[in-house]
């Protein structure tokens, strides 16, 4: 029990004991996972030129200071009320005009409070939607640095029209008043400015310049989503039986983590094989540039190279004379592949896979 509450604890989960006549039987793990575009996001919005992101929850400090680091936020503000979370953007106004995200009830008045609030509406609250003055209608939060890249866009070549347009009548104005522009000449250009600021202006309406997929190419990144949801569960058993090692007698021991190499062969390494095949020349494509997939290439292989290592050293181990140090480079084994799983499918959803939306489009 102590050890799953240590390893919840450093996971930011919550844990939860089951007990039967005063006896723990089980433990719960409670796991509220971070949005795969959440990091990304926040870069996106650093790139458009905020210089401040504080993340202000309701949930507990130790959750939030977790997820605070892995994104990236300048601070960190847990256990916040309502009424709190609205005392915080008061103060943040002071400084700077504040953009407010929040999905839930209890984000309204901080929403309504915010220079620029901004709700989750897909699955968030009506009274969120209602008190913003955006609501996102896709459950994706990478959105919001795409709409405040547009509409810095959508500013720039306004002004840029109005700028030219008026620059140009000004000039015209002033070729008339010399006497270089007869009365009739002088409409006809005037016409033509309007005409060119108006075309300058339509630039607006172009797609913006974001990965977007194709219906094929959203069909294969959810497939891989949601092999990556299975492949989860098979990086966590990895783990835990790294930590039950210790508590087994060799042959148990060895027996367990034969079993975990079975299901990294039959599950893990294909998954990675059918990735490189498949997933990333697809978006290799769509990202462009000189092997933008290469790191992730790089990590299949120690991965390969590390399932190998895995089942050599298997062969190697007799269990019923596997000695204390056998067990431990099975251990050490078993935790080097979970951390570079762990961290490789992250860096997948986070990358590659959150492109596409939720919802796969259909093909009709």
């Amino acid at each position: 029990a102590r050890a799953a509450r240590r390893m919840a604890q450093l996971d930011g989960a919550l844990t939860v004991f089951v007990s039967v006549d005063d006896s723990v039987v089980g433990v719960l793990v409670l796991d509220d996972p971070l949005r795969p575009d959440a990091a990304r996001t926040i870069r996106s919005l650093r790139q458009g030129g905020i210089e401040r992101v504080v993340m202000v929850t309701g949930d507990r400090s130790e959750v939030a200071e977790n997820v605070g680091a892995v994104i990236g936020a300048d601070e960190v503000m847990a256990e916040r009320s309502p009424e709190e979370k609205l005392d915080i953007v008061r103060q943040e106004r002071r400084h700077a005009p504040v953009i407010m995200v929040g999905d839930g009830i209890n984000d309204s008045p901080a929403l309504a409070l915010a220079d620029v609030g901004i709700a989750m509406g897909a699955r968030g609250a009506t009274a969120s939607s209602e008190a913003a003055d955006v609501v996102l209608t896709v459950d994706r939060l990478d959105r919001v640095g795409e709409a405040m890249l547009l509409a810095r866009r959508t500013r720039r070549i306004a002004l840029e029209s109005v700028t030219v347009g008026m620059g140009l009548s000004l000039l015209a104005m002033v070729a008339a008043l010399a006497g270089y522009l007869p009365a009739v000449g002088g409409a006809i250009l005037q016409e033509g400015i309007d005409v060119a600021v108006i075309v300058n202006a339509l630039r607006a309406l172009l797609p913006f310049d974001t990965a977007r997929l194709g219906a094929d190419d959203t069909i294969l990144t959810q497939r891989f989503r949601d092999e990556h949801r299975a492949i989860r569960a098979h990086i966590e058993e990895v783990r835990s039986s790294a930590g039950a090692l210790e508590d087994l007698d060799p042959v148990a021991a060895v027996a367990r983590v034969r079993a975990v190499h079975r299901v990294l062969v039959s599950e893990v390494v294909p998954h990675e094989r059918h990735e490189q095949e498949l997933l990333y020349p697809t978006i290799a494509r769509i990202i462009g540039g000189r092997d933008p997939t290469g790191p992730m290439s790089r990590a299949h292989a120690e991965i390969s190279h590390q399932i190998r290592q895995l089942g050599s050293l298997l062969d190697d181990v007799d269990p019923s004379a596997a000695a204390e140090a056998d067990i431990l480079d099975l251990q050490r084994l078993l935790y080097g592949l979970h951390a570079i799983l762990a961290l490789h499918t992250t860096q997948e959803d986070e990358s590659y896979l959150s492109f596409t939306d939720d919802e796969v489009p259909s093909r009709s």
